[in-house]
């Protein structure tokens, strides 16, 4: 119809017009303008529109109104075009176009008023719906904005999260080369110390090789030795065989001519009956002294004495250490019952009987003769059961039945502890110690003996003897047989024991040449150099040991060869050459490289003896004059 389709182009002219045209500005906040000051302006048709509506007739007017009612009810997308249509404008022109309808009818006014309640009516409607089409706008601007920030978001955390994985990658990398980077340096290592062990093993094999062809070398020219000693002792027995048979001959010639003749009667009667008995008892005589060459076997005793190859002592020396041991045990159980007393006054008592022998013991020094001979004076009177004080109390021996046993063996204990310790760290404390052991062993032999048992049982190579590992006898027991410290199971370093073995020994050195001045005794020495002869002779009997042979050899004789030098003169020298040349090749064969500190001092002392013909007095030897300050 021609009314609707006026309708649609008012309403379109509308939706064209500037204001049916709703603008919005980002910036109304910023500027301080209402986001809805361009839409809250009242519409108002144009003048022309009441002419348009004048020529309707009324059957269009109902029809739109119900249009109208209708257009509430349309999508936006309708009521945005009628919007739109309600917004052209049209011109005078297009009124007074020949194709306008014919002029309005009486009842116009009446339908112009109606028309204007409807547009009325209808701009009410259409204020509400730009209302809610600009809220519409917001919400979706807002959505819209929104949904960027969340986007961002997302991006930004999936960027974090890409980042932070690129990161623990570099990390896990990292990580994983250094593992291969210590795997490898442990494996390295492993291959350093894996070839640092073949080599020492090497090293060690080429040692025991060395060693071995040195035994070999050395067996090998001990053959040729005792064969060239056998050829000469032959030689020598049949040029005494020979010699004692002419003395034979001679003899049975001398026998001959003293037989009887018959008797003349110018002749005296003599009697050559007991001179011919007498030669014939010589005769008889020299063939026994003198057997035949074949019987002489080349491992005679002297032959073994001189080069054999003992390790351990003859039999008279261990028989002389075992009576010693049990000297000492046999002390020890004589008072048993004193050392395992529980009753407080008698462990105070054996505490102070303990401290009176071992404290003058301690106080023995190298400084003047007073001290010392105070020391032994206190010993003394001890063991001869007279009252002595000890910190400020007075105890005797006499108090007690095993209080002599005790302080005996005590007294030598300490002693012995001297040396092991004092001695091992001042070596000029060894010749006051020996004085007075060796006064005290004069007038008190059993001192003596114990001392003897206590330094056998701590330094077996005092006797000398080598004990012999028995079985069932553990690793840790006999090397406390030997000497060594064994603490929890830890055994003492090499360099501790023998600075304990050095001590003793020269201890012992000492007492076998010292004597005490004041005891006014003559007679032998209880313990003497022929003693030390004696230890020296089987040291030479024994095989040799590694590092403790060429120290305790080195200190006797630099504590004790001027005094057996003195004694025995031309054999002592005798003695040195042997050593030198026939003991000491053996001591080198079974001494390491890092052994060689007391092989070393041990030939330069042998050297410069033989080259001197001297041995030196000891620095720390006491004179005549020490006793008299």
């Amino acid at each position: 119809m021609p009314s609707e389709g006026l309708r649609w182009e008012t309403l379109e002219a509308l939706k064209n017009s500037p204001k049916g045209k709703l603008k919005y500005s980002p910036d109304w906040l910023e500027k301080g303008e209402d986001i809805l000051a361009g839409c809250i302006e009242v519409s108002s048709l144009s003048p022309l529109s009441g002419q348009i509506l004048k020529r309707l007739s009324p059957r269009p007017l109902l029809k739109t109104r119900s249009l109208s009612s209708c257009v509430r009810d349309t999508s936006p997308e309708i009521s945005e075009d009628l919007a739109a249509g309600a917004s052209v404008p049209i011109s005078p022109r297009q009124i007074s176009s020949p194709t306008s309808p014919p002029p309005v009818s009486i009842h116009a006014e009446e339908d112009e008023q109606v028309m204007s309640s409807l547009f009325k009516l209808d701009f009410v409607h259409l204020h509400s719906f730009i209302r809610q089409t600009l809220i519409h706008s917001e919400e979706t601007a807002e959505l819209s904005l929104r949904q960027e920030q969340q986007e961002r978001l997302v991006a930004t955390a999936a960027k974090c999260e890409s980042e932070q994985l690129k990161r623990y990658e570099e990390l896990m990398e990292l990580k994983q080369r250094q593992e291969y980077q210590s795997m490898r340096d442990m494996l390295e290592k492993e291959t350093q110390e894996s070839l640092g062990r073949q080599e020492k093993l090497r090293e060690e094999h080429r040692h025991r090789m060395k060693i071995l062809n040195l035994r070999l070398r050395e067996a090998e020219q001990q053959r040729l030795r005792e064969a060239e000693l056998e050829r000469q002792r032959q030689v020598e027995g049949r040029e005494r065989h020979r010699a004692i048979n002419a003395i034979q001959e001679e003899v049975l010639q001398l026998n001959q001519l003293l037989q009887p003749r018959p008797s003349t009667l110018t002749d005296p009667a003599l009697d050559h009956t007991p001179y011919i008995t007498r030669g014939n008892q010589l005769c008889s005589q020299v063939s026994e002294v003198v057997p035949a060459s074949a019987d002489v076997s080349p491992h005679t005793p002297h032959l073994t004495i001189i080069y054999g190859l003992l390790k351990e002592g003859s039999s008279s020396t261990l028989k002389w250490y075992n009576a010693l041991k049990d000297a000492a045990s046999q002390c020890a159980q004589a008072f048993d019952e004193l050392s395992k007393a529980k009753d407080t006054q008698t462990k105070k008592f054996k505490m102070e009987l303990q401290k009176a022998a071992t404290t003058p013991v301690s106080q023995i020094a190298n400084i003047s003769g007073a001290p010392l001979k105070e020391a032994f004076e206190k010993i003394d009177k001890l063991l001869s059961s007279r009252p002595v004080t000890s910190a400020g109390k007075t105890v005797s021996t006499s108090q007690h039945p095993q209080g002599l046993e005790f302080v005996s063996y005590k007294l030598a204990e300490k002693f012995v502890k001297q040396g092991e310790e004092e001695v091992a760290s001042n070596h000029s404390a060894a010749f006051p110690i020996a004085a007075v052991a060796s006064g005290i062993w004069e007038l008190h032999p059993k001192i003596g003996e114990l001392i003897l048992a206590h330094l056998h049982k701590k330094c077996p190579y005092a006797v000398p003897h080598y004990p012999p590992m028995e079985s069932g006898t553990s690793v840790e027991d006999y090397q406390k047989i030997l000497g060594y410290r064994v603490d929890d199971s830890k055994v003492e370093g090499q360099d501790s024991f023998l600075k304990r073995m050095s001590g003793m020994i020269r201890l012992y050195a000492a007492i076998i040449q010292m004597r005490w001045p004041y005891t006014g005794k003559q007679g032998p020495h209880p313990h003497g150099l022929n003693h030390g002869w004696r230890w020296l002779a089987q040291i030479l009997n024994m095989e040799p040991l590694a590092d403790i042979t060429a120290t305790i050899l080195f200190d006797f004789l630099e504590v004790c060869g001027n005094a057996l030098m003195k004694l025995y003169r031309g054999q002592f020298w005798k003695l040195i050459l042997l050593i030198y040349e026939e003991y000491f090749p053996r001591i080198e064969a079974v001494t390491s490289t890092g052994q060689m500190g007391s092989v070393t001092r041990l030939k330069q002392f042998l050297e410069t003896s033989l080259r001197t013909k001297q041995i030196p007095v000891p620095k720390s030897e006491l004179g005549s004059a020490f006793f008299r300050s």
